[in-house]
């Protein structure tokens, strides 16, 4: 017969080996526990590390130029409307002498009000480029145009540079992926075409000045208005010897303004130039070519000597921003300007202009 089964005897000795076996799981499962948090950490900052390399690596191959500008198309119809204004400086509020934050916040919020369909910022947005708080301070103050789903299409100011040129603009082109790393581009609206350009390059000149001249040499023939959008004014009353600050207009802009006042004669679409860089508002008209300064977003004001006529004679802080509405051949821009006065806003339009798209290019007498 077959002996019956015994419950199986264990050597001696495998108890404590078992025993340690399951203390030292429990210890290992203690010390995973305890580091656990500092590996969560550590992966996060080696994520964010390598992210952050990844958008500098792609950021550096634009940084002497780029070859295919992108060309933003926008899905708008007649009439429409977009805001255009510059010189935010948007940086911690604390900070005053930089920019007034209460008119920057209530400048952003105004523009919500308008529901435009786009936004168009000259430049200066950030006011030191490669300090990321002073773009999250943007990301917070911004946030209602994101809540509307209003794009923005910014251009490139001397402070989006500031410091590291290549950590500035990863941090520029992370908030508008839409343009792709290009430094300069073109929006499509409707009967509109905006060239949006980057006074710290050439405009005529170089790659930017090619590009440049092939989309003005073939405009659409639908094309009523080209808004040529940067930072650097070609025309401005003020100077860099300003009492208070203030600057000149640079050769390049003065180029730049030769080349269009001898192009618009014959062309039919009408040229608009916005430009900022200074702290205040200004139109000239020169050769049926209108410009517009519009840095009143905020950045600290610089003063403007104005003749009587003006229509901001007397009045010297003039933050603002440009309303423009756009129908079949014209363009009426308004500029809407607030001032605050123990803490209350009030809001003027001290200055309007209509700018009219002829049917064909006119026909000189004699020809």
């Amino acid at each position: 017969m077959w002996a019956r089964a015994s419950s199986p005897v264990r050597p001696p000795d495998e108890s404590p080996i078992c025993l340690s076996i399951r203390e030292r799981q429990q210890n290992s499962t203690a010390r995973a526990r305890t580091l656990a948090p500092t590996l969560e950490r550590l992966n996060m900052t080696l994520h964010k590390l390598l992210s952050y390399f990844l958008l500098i690596a792609g950021t550096a191959s634009v940084l002497p130029g780029q070859t295919q500008p992108v060309q933003l198309m926008t899905q708008i119809g007649l009439p429409f409307r977009f805001v255009a204004y510059g010189d935010t400086r948007f940086t911690d509020p604390k900070n005053t002498d930089a920019s007034n934050p209460v008119v920057r916040q209530m400048l952003v919020q105004a523009i919500a009000d308008a529901h435009p369909a786009f936004i168009s910022i000259g430049g200066d947005i950030a006011y030191r480029g490669d300090d990321v708080n002073d773009w999250k301070i943007w990301d917070k103050e911004t946030a209602v145009w994101r809540d509307k789903k209003i794009p923005v299409h910014p251009a490139l100011g001397n402070h989006d540079l500031f410091g590291d040129q290549r950590v500035a603009l990863a941090n520029y082109f992370q908030r508008f992926p839409d343009i792709r790393t290009n430094r300069y581009y073109s929006v499509r609206a409707a009967n509109t075409l905006l060239l949006v350009l980057d006074s710290s390059l050439d405009e005529t000149s170089g790659p930017q000045g090619e590009w440049l001249a092939h989309e003005l040499d073939k405009l659409p023939a639908d094309v009523d208005f080209v808004g040529l959008v940067l930072h650097h004014p070609p025309y401005t009353d003020s100077t860099d010897q300003t009492v208070g600050g203030g600057h000149s207009a640079r050769t390049p802009e003065q180029a730049l303004a030769q080349a269009l006042e001898e192009r618009q004669p014959h062309t039919r679409a009408r040229f608009v130039v916005i430009a900022g860089h200074v702290h205040n508002y200004e139109r000239h008209e020169h050769s049926g070519v209108t410009y517009f300064v519009t840095g009143g977003g905020g950045a600290h004001p610089y003063f403007i000597t104005r003749q009587p006529g003006d229509p901001l004679f007397g009045k010297a802080v003039n933050y603002h921003y440009l309303l423009v509405e756009v129908d079949r051949g014209k363009m009426k821009i308004t500029m809407e300007r607030v001032e605050l006065a123990d803490g209350k806003a009030t809001w003027s339009t001290p200055d309007a202009v209509e700018i009219v798209a002829p049917v064909a290019i006119p026909v000189k007498a004699g020809k």
